[in-house]
């Protein structure tokens, strides 16, 4: 689920995401969601209520970017793979482990709290 927002920002932030979006084929719009959805993951799990740690502990990468992670590994398998595919791979093969080690995070914090029940005894 996604929704709407304007923000103003500082026009070196912009420039920033102009470069990294044009150097990765993206929207300049995509570029600064993914860097809030990044500084938002790095929040301290510890500090969220029960209901995001719950949400983190369910949270899949999102659909688009599972879609696009399949086509560039599957270029990759068949050696069909550009620099720009390569470095997007990267940039997704990132933002997939880091979603994994924050789930694995909040289902410890969730076990702790007892939200979750352990996955082994």
């Amino acid at each position: 689920m996604s929704e709407l927002v304007t923000l103003e920002l500082p026009s070196t932030v912009i420039e920033q995401a102009r470069v990294v979006a044009e150097r990765t084929q993206r929207s300049v719009e995509e570029v600064l969601s993914q860097w809030l959805n990044r500084f938002v993951s790095e929040i301290s799990i510890d500090s969220l209520s029960d209901e995001q740690v719950l949400a983190l502990c369910d949270m899949q990468m999102d659909e688009d970017q599972q879609q696009e992670l399949s086509e560039l590994l599957d270029q990759q398998r068949e050696d069909q793979l550009t620099p720009t595919g390569h470095e997007r791979l990267n940039e997704l093969m990132t933002i997939y482990r880091r979603g994994w080690v924050r789930k694995a995070e909040a289902l410890k914090v969730a076990v702790e709290r007892g939200l979750r029940e352990p996955l082994h005894e």
